[in-house]
């Protein structure tokens, strides 16, 4: 049944205006109403905002949201109370290319891995998530900046890769 809110998802929905202009409290109703029946989990109070790409085995907590023209792929957990900026791209899977004597649209992917985001997160604006990083509870990413890995909790982190600008405790 979910392919079917899935269609209505992309067809209408992921297109209607923004939440936070003057039709945006029923945008984003309605996209709570057709994300919730997409994915394989969701909390309370999560805003699908426009734009915003996920696939069905999407879980997301309570208060948290997708930021305008996210892009999520397959195999994504995200906590409670995230807050993601636009256009952020969490990618769970990668090209394989070992092979020198092969060329790499030949070699297939990389095993899937699973990208989680715990609770009380930030996501700054075009940040980039590759698979197999865990963000810890509490950890702010600046805007533009490609996370390879993981870092402590509480961490602020940003550039290209990521680093640890400070420490919020």
């Amino acid at each position: 049944m979910n392919r079917i809110y899935f269609f209505i998802y992309h067809l209408f929905a992921k297109n209607l205006p923004v939440s936070y202009n003057n039709f945006g409290n029923l945008s984003k109703k309605i996209r709570f109403l057709l994300g919730k029946r997409i994915v394989k989990s969701c909390g309370h109070n999560v805003n699908f905002e426009k734009g915003a790409n996920f696939g069905s085995d999407l879980i997301i907590g309570n208060n948290s949201g997708i930021g305008i023209n996210a892009q999520i792929s397959r195999g994504v957990i995200i906590g409670n109370d995230v807050m993601m900026a636009p256009e952020v791209v969490i990618i769970t899977t990668a090209h394989e290319y070992k092979e020198t004597n092969i060329p790499m649209t030949d070699q297939g992917s990389q095993k899937h891995k699973k990208v989680i985001i715990k609770n009380d997160v930030w996501i700054g604006q075009r940040v980039i998530i590759l698979p197999g990083v865990v963000i810890e509870n509490g950890t702010i990413i600046g805007a533009n900046s490609v996370v390879t890995k993981s870092f402590p909790p509480y961490s602020i982190i940003g550039g290209n890769p990521a680093r640890i600008i400070k420490r919020r405790v």
